[in-house]
């Protein structure tokens, strides 16, 4: 790109159906916003539904024409999923765009409610069956797109398939790290797969580089944020200009399955969206392949991708 993409080159989004994960707040939100701004029909999906609520009733005070709802899911609970995607599968035919954008970040070590350790089983997990679920509804064509949130954290990351829960050593940076892997393998595996059963609809991922948001001060112990909130004061970009390149992978025309989208800045800190390179790690076909049956057999959820049978609309 030889000029800088910001939101008002948003394409019309009219017709179009999204859920955007985690959107009561911080990215999520002005993704979701955005969105609504420009005509899809948004679902926002957050742990709690009063707080989703409150920011669907926003968006759709700013731009009353606008139609969004508000549904609660808890990645960290499998039940949650599925009820979650039940409800979903029975009030749409069809959805074009799923943002897996909510996450934790340097948790001290908790377990989900199906014994995860919580950073994978809230970032990676929980959107992979998510993902699973909701496939038979995600539109089989050129623009239906599945975008997956990582961060640039993942060059710090490795797959400790010895320990992947963090049982035996647990270090907070060093799972998240590990979950921000997780999420490129998996959006990379899911276009692997996708292009192979032949279908239009693809996987991409996204980072917002370092964007002030309420993450950096929910996960890590007191002390750490301090210094993150100093640094999101003095190095982050906003949190608008963070939701950029999420908002350029769900809707920029052209863009290929499989790409990687982040700020165009030094070391991709700050700055607007630009197509950016992922690690060879996080490319990496077997590992993918291996954490994609870990996680088929960890969260009971299967893809198939024998038909496409997402509504053509």
């Amino acid at each position: 790109m030889t000029r800088k993409w910001t939101a008002e080159e948003i394409p019309d989004q009219q017709g179009r159906t999204a859920i955007v994960t985690g959107a009561n707040s911080g990215l999520g939100r002005i993704v979701a916003r955005e969105l609504a701004r420009h005509g899809a029909r948004v679902i926002v999906a957050s742990r709690d539904n009063a707080k989703g609520a409150e920011a669907a009733g926003a968006i759709t005070t700013a731009f009353p024409s606008s139609t969004v709802e508000a549904e609660r899911l808890d990645l960290a609970d499998l039940s949650s999923v599925r009820a979650f995607a039940d409800r979903i599968r029975a009030g749409h035919d069809h959805i074009d765009l799923l943002i897996n954008n909510a996450g934790v970040m340097a948790a001290p070590y908790q377990r989900t409610a199906d014994g995860f350790e919580l950073q994978l089983g809230t970032n990676h997990l929980g959107h992979f069956a998510l993902t699973g679920l909701l496939l038979p509804l995600l539109n089989n064509r050129p623009d239906a797109r599945v975008v997956t949130v990582s961060s640039n954290n993942h060059k710090a990351g490795q797959m400790r398939f010895d320990d992947l829960q963090g049982e035996h050593r647990y270090s907070r940076w060093g799972a998240y790290a590990q979950s921000k892997l997780a999420n490129l393998l998996f959006a990379f595996e899911l276009d692997r797969r996708l292009k192979s059963a032949g279908w239009q609809l693809i996987s991409l991922a996204a980072h917002p580089g370092y964007s002030a948001t309420n993450l950096q001060l929910s996960g890590p112990p007191a002390h750490e944020r301090v210094l993150l909130r100093i640094g999101n004061r003095l190095i982050a970009q906003s949190a608008e200009v963070g939701a950029l390149p999420l908002l350029y992978a769900a809707t920029a025309p052209g863009l290929p399955g499989g790409s990687y989208v982040g700020p165009d800045g030094p070391g991709e800190i700050r700055g607007h969206p630009v197509l950016v390179q992922a690690t060879r790690r996080a490319h990496d076909a077997e590992e993918a392949r291996r954490l994609w049956d870990i996680s088929e057999r960890l969260t009971g959820v299967t893809y198939d991708f024998r038909a496409p049978t997402g509504r053509l609309v």
